[in-house]
């Protein structure tokens, strides 16, 4: 208890300390940790964040910054498609989510730049915030087996609420892991906040995240560790191991199973969901690329899914002229829909929803579609710059970053979600805002 109270006394003199150095830096961290909360909070700290930065701005502070331009024109782009959208209602709706991509890149050109030691601040204590969520989590779900005994609290969308999703919490999970994992004097507290946050990584049973939160670690040990070649082989060996053992582990070896299947086999009986609803089918994926009509007890599992998506994407690009300005913002949904009772896909129920009212799961198809190619290079430059700075400074939690993100938006719209486009701006405004001259700086 002693040990906790001491180290909580140095987090709260620290950040006075930083506060008392640069205004909005507090409110960037606050921001940051504020997007697993509620929306009404996440907003209320955006707003902060704002008001401090016009409250503080000084005109000596403002530098142009071609890195933060990218994504304000990207919104630009966006409140632009109101003049071609064929959804006018969608597309006025999600400006407003999407305005954390015009407000937080602004808000970094007015501020005074943030140095190298600040900005690793802002990833310190983000991590250790993210750490305390964790520890929430893993207490809750605990409890909550204690109560009814079953397992499947502690995985995926059950250990964090669908809400607040599984596989974004992955994303803030595994940058904070490689936080401390590149950290060279650990303390016991860093050590068993690195333990936590691998073991939800898991948890959360995101395909995706974990085998590219595997490709990081053994891409860390091989070029970016300093311990022993010995050590390094030892390390790699254990991942290897972990990798084959992970799809033979509970909720996790479901999911796997479910992906395997639809690679393997046309039409495999789902044993889940069948037990409450008849017989049900996986859709393979050659199935989903490839069938001319579906079942309403056809399932899609998330690979045959996102297949499936890709298809009709590609398919709406042939039939539709949206190569140079996409449908609008948020403006695609009426053409999913459309495609959904096209193929015969089970369009929902009393009780579930129907295929035909998700979105595109891949951000790259999802901008294509409803901003057109403008849309796409903006988010591939923006991709492109994080990715490059990251290599050139040799920041490997910025590369973890940039790895993870460009993976995640394959199989998740994840900018088009209020948490996803606000952790995301909040991150590469971060990343790559310019820097303010290290000699200012006092240790």
């Amino acid at each position: 208890m002693v040990n906790i109270s001491s180290f909580s006394k140095n987090v709260y003199q620290n950040l006075k300390q930083e506060y008392s150095k640069h205004n909005s830096l507090l409110f960037v961290l606050v921001a940051l940790l504020c997007i697993p909360l509620s929306y009404a909070i996440n907003s209320m700290s955006l707003v902060l964040l704002t008001l401090i930065t016009i409250v503080t701005f000084k005109k000596e502070n403002f530098k142009f910054d071609i890195n933060l331009i990218l994504p304000v024109l990207l919104y630009l782009l966006m409140l632009l498609s109101i003049t071609w959208t064929i959804d006018f209602e969608r597309t006025t709706n999600a400006l407003s989510k999407e305005l954390p991509l015009l407000l937080i890149p602004i808000c970094f050109l007015l501020f005074r730049p943030l140095s190298t030691l600040e900005k690793d601040k802002i990833i310190k204590w983000y991590s250790y915030g993210i750490v305390v969520y964790s520890i929430f989590y893993l207490t809750k779900a605990l409890l909550r087996f204690i109560i009814s005994n079953d397992s499947s609290v502690f995985f995926y969308h059950e250990l964090v609420t669908k809400d607040v999703n599984a596989i974004h919490v992955s994303i803030y999970i595994a940058i904070s892991f490689f936080y401390f994992l590149v950290k060279t004097q650990k303390t016991t507290v860093d050590k068993l906040a690195t333990c936590i946050l691998f073991l939800m990584v898991f948890l959360l049973s995101s395909k995706n995240i974990i085998v590219v939160f595997i490709g990081l670690l053994g891409f860390y040990h091989l070029f970016y560790s300093k311990i022993s070649k010995k050590m390094r082989l030892k390390n790699l060996i254990l991942l290897i191991t972990l990798l084959l053992f992970l799809p033979f582990v509970g909720k996790i070896k479901e999911r796997f199973k479910e992906e395997y299947e639809t690679i393997m086999t046309d039409s495999s009986v789902n044993d889940v969901i069948s037990k409450d609803s008849g017989i049900v089918y996986n859709v393979s994926i050659k199935q989903a690329w490839t069938n001319k009509t579906f079942k309403p007890n056809d399932y899609f599992p998330g690979t045959a899914f996102r297949v499936y998506q890709f298809r009709i994407f590609i398919e709406l690009l042939q039939e539709e002229s949206i190569f140079w300005t996409g449908f609008g913002l948020d403006a695609s949904y009426p053409k999913i829909a459309e495609k959904g009772v096209h193929y015969n896909l089970f369009l929902g129920d009393e009780t579930q929803e129907g295929y035909q009212t998700l979105n595109f799961h891949n951000q790259y198809v999802q901008i294509f579609a409803e901003l057109g190619i403008i849309g796409f290079l903006l988010l591939l430059s923006m991709l492109f710059l994080t990715i490059r700075k990251a290599i050139m400074s040799k920041n490997f939690i910025q590369i973890a970053f940039s790895v993870l993100m460009m993976s995640l938006f394959f199989t998740e719209s994840f900018l088009w979600r209020q948490r996803g486009i606000t952790f995301f701006i909040l991150m590469f405004c971060v990343f790559n805002s310019n820097l303010k001259p290290e000699k200012t700086i006092s240790i």
